[in-house]
């Protein structure tokens, strides 16, 4: 054993030994002296002057190992015995807190950070959208939804930003989205399986999921009316409960009205136009919240707008397409 070592020791032993140990520790006490009575005799055997009038003693070097090992374990039971009476904290915690062993399976229910969100879990897709896509092709959605443009043309250009420079892929896939239903999506064969993630998709594969999403949201966001079908009813899910919504067409003599009437999860506000005309109805709570406008004739086109403060979004905007 040589000095710096020797010199380690008796400190790491001097830093063990300067706190009061606690009565019920009596045995570590006896450990660290029988320890340092030890060290002290290695120490005076490894002298080259022993003392004035002293006689050597003699000290066996198959021993010092046994030191070491007696010091190792004084060493680990103390510092078992501190972290016991001072167990560490994580960075956040300011004092000791006992976590539960489990959590209850509600709370841990992500919310997603858009309110409008929620609506993708209603389509048909064969692997989920990332946020950021659904949000950038919903608000192109909303953007065209009013557009007299065909279906093919406005799926195209609602993803068109997403996949820029690939306009004849775009169209092409359109086509081939057009023909089969949200229903059969198996019947694209550029989306492999159901288990893929977004990301991992090749890049035709991405344009062909996002085409399937615009299509039933735009088909989500339209409300179609006619003679044989003068009701129509849609749910849209958020963050903080279902939109309900039903549409009316009602006629009464030369007198027309669209009536529209939503169950709304919380305090919100309906706004529905046509033609320069408006009408608005604004609710404090949740419930049942309804507006119309009356003329002679039908307009060729309505937009509601569905809003809800604690979403903190654009409002939700739905087209109703009078075809009587």
């Amino acid at each position: 054993m040589n000095s710096d070592s020797e010199s380690l020791q008796h400190q790491c032993l001097d830093w063990l030994l300067t706190d009061d140990v606690k009565n019920n520790e009596q045995s570590v006490c006896e450990e660290n002296d029988g320890v340092e009575n030890l060290l002290k005799e290695a120490t005076a055997s490894k002298s080259s002057q022993p003392k004035l009038g002293g006689t050597p003693q003699a000290f066996q070097l198959g021993e010092i190992p046994t030191v070491q090992d007696r010091f190792q374990a004084v060493l680990k039971r103390r510092l078992q015995i501190q972290v016991q009476d001072h167990p560490p904290l994580f960075p956040w915690e300011t004092q000791l807190i006992d976590y539960p062993d489990f959590v209850d399976e509600p709370s841990m229910t992500l919310v997603p950070t858009w309110g409008w969100m929620v609506q993708q879990s209603k389509l048909k897709l064969p692997c989920p959208l990332p946020e950021r896509v659904f949000q950038q092709l919903l608000e192109q959605c909303q953007a065209l939804v009013t557009s007299s443009v065909p279906l093919g043309a406005k799926l195209v250009q609602v993803v068109e930003n997403f996949f820029p420079n690939e306009s004849q892929a775009l169209n092409d896939i359109a086509g081939l989205v057009l023909r089969s239903t949200y229903r059969s999506v198996n019947t694209l064969e550029t989306i492999p399986n159901i288990q893929s993630d977004y990301s991992d998709l090749q890049l035709r594969q991405q344009m062909a999921l996002s085409l399937l999403a615009a299509k039933q949201l735009l088909e989500n966001l339209t409300l179609p009316l006619s003679a044989t079908s003068p009701v129509v009813e849609r749910q849209w899910l958020t963050s903080v409960g279902n939109l309900n919504i039903r549409v009316e067409y009602q006629s009464v003599g030369k007198l027309t009205r669209l009536l529209v009437q939503a169950e709304l999860p919380v305090k919100g506000t309906l706004t529905l136009r046509g033609s320069g005309t408006l009408a608005m109805a604004t609710s404090s709570t949740s419930g049942y919240l309804s507006v119309e406008l009356g003329c002679e004739q039908l307009n060729p086109i309505y937009t509601l707008e569905v809003e809800f403060p604690e979403i903190d979004q654009q409002p939700l905007l739905f087209v109703i397409s009078p075809t009587i």
